[in-house]
């Protein structure tokens, strides 16, 4: 008998729902795809439909068709509920993706939500972010009993993140020279791997899973993750020892200007400590329960690493001149010194480029 379905993602262009897309298609489904086609291409194998979700005739296209899963990623409100009043009744199994910035408590491990916005509200600020995604969870809920599965993702990492907050550190690794981490070693950190998630989704897709879950993997120490991408370049052949890591104070490099998390004059990953150790801390078991297997860190590198080694660049990040005046000030050593032996073995091009805010 067949396993084939008729799968829908709604957006299908960017990192996560790409992925979903991608892996539904090699696993021999009916994909579509269905956007605005303004952010990116459909994988190979998929059909595009053209919506507007933003407008009851934008979603015509899709009316009256019937799918065995669809997944979506909104993060309006506004733009839920049309979807749901078009597709709710016609589709088998329903996953959205929400978030753990739904909690309201990062600083310490708490299930209390944000209220949520208005159901129809179309607030794009990204101070209402996690409002807003409680909002689209309670749509879907209301709409799709049990038939819905809600998962909660923390930082989804791997190939096509646009945010490099993992990748920060391999191709830093690559770079050579002494590398500046945010101490302590044992600050708590967490991610999920962008292909164990769409695969984790289609699997609950086939098994009818519901309820609400987060989806993250096992915490691990900040110093852990560091030694474990180094070990995991070596294997691939990168680089052939990991070079130096200095482990500095939050409060020092908080005070040089470091940005955590993303963005310019980042580290990638790094959330300071204790403001945010429920936000590194959300359990794993319920995901596990439902199906979700966690790929080693050092697979996740590869990965990003096989993705990116044609032309290995960042797109946002702690750039090197900073990352020396920042090594200096910690040294007591004239800013600049060191910075001309590191740029004589530097490969790779690191430009600086303003990204979004946290997508999880």
């Amino acid at each position: 008998m067949s396993n084939e379905k008729n799968v829908l993602v709604l957006g299908g262009t960017v990192f996560l729902s790409q992925t979903i897309a991608e892996h539904a298609v090699k696993r021999g489904h009916r994909v579509t795809v269905a956007s605005r086609g303004a952010s990116g291409e459909p994988p190979e194998g998929a059909e595009f439909v053209k919506i507007d979700r933003s407008t009851g005739e934008g979603l015509d296209a899709l009316r009256g068709r019937r799918f065995d899963a669809v997944f979506d990623v909104a993060r309006i409100p506004a733009l839920v509920g049309p979807v749901l009043d078009a597709l709710a009744e016609a589709t088998a199994h329903w996953s959205f993706i929400s978030t753990i910035s739904v909690y309201k408590h990062f600083d310490k491990m708490s299930d209390e939500l944000h209220d949520p916005t208005a159901p129809d509200s179309a607030d794009p600020a990204l101070e209402a972010y996690g409002a807003s995604k409680v909002a689209c969870e309670n749509l879907v809920r209301e709409r799709l009993g049990d038939k819905a599965f809600i998962t909660r993702p923390g930082l989804i990492v791997g190939p096509g993140d646009r945010n490099d907050r993992l990748g920060y550190w391999p191709l830093r690794f690559a770079e050579g020279g002494e590398v500046l981490a945010p101490g302590p070693r044992e600050r708590p950190v967490q991610w999920i791997d962008v292909d164990d998630y769409a695969a984790f989704l289609l699997d609950a897709a086939d098994t009818g899973e519901s309820g609400t879950v987060d989806a993250i993997g096992q915490q691990k120490a900040f110093g852990a993750f560091v030694d474990e991408v180094g070990d995991a370049l070596v294997e691939h052949g990168v680089i052939k020892e990991t070079p130096e890591v200095t482990w500095v104070p939050q409060e020092f490099l908080l005070e040089q200007g470091v940005n955590p998390w993303s963005g310019p004059d980042s580290l990638g990953m790094w959330v300071p400590t204790p403001d945010y150790d429920g936000f590194q801390t959300r359990p794993t078991d319920p995901a596990v329960a439902a199906g979700f297997k966690a790929s080693p860190l050092s697979d996740t590198v590869k990965r990003w690493w096989d993705a990116n080694a044609e032309a290995p660049q960042l797109k946002a990040g702690l750039t090197r001149q900073k990352e020396g005046e920042v090594l200096a000030a910690w040294h007591g050593r004239p800013v600049g010194e060191g910075l001309a032996d590191l740029d004589a073995q530097r490969p790779f091009a690191v430009p600086q480029a303003e990204t979004p805010a946290y997508d999880g």
